[in-house]
């Protein structure tokens, strides 16, 4: 399972608010199958087989378009580890234990 650190940013929204842009990303990922997502405040982990997490970003990259954007930077870092199982809250739970 790989492990997907997304931002999407609407360019040229008229507004520095991007929260309702950020809300719908959401409800995309909601549609979204066999993968396992989590807001944090300035990203989305988003979880899964790497072909699944392709079609996500995929989607929520395309969402502000839909909504009127006509410019959209989105950034991705995957961690995509095959040697074993890993998930966010494998490797939060490696560090809680270190502290």
């Amino acid at each position: 399972m790989a492990i997907a650190e997304v931002t999407v940013i609407p360019v040229g929204t008229g507004s520095t608010s991007l929260s309702s842009y950020v809300a719908e990303l959401q409800r995309v990922l909601e549609k979204q199958t066999d993968i396992k997502y989590t807001l944090t405040s300035m990203s989305t982990i988003i979880e899964g087989q790497l072909e699944d997490i392709f079609a996500a970003i995929r989607a929520i990259h395309e969402a502000p378009f839909q909504s009127g954007a006509m410019r959209v930077s989105t950034s991705i870092k995957i961690d995509d580890r095959r040697d074993k199982e890993s998930s966010s809250e494998q490797k939060l739970r490696s560090v809680r234990e270190k502290l």
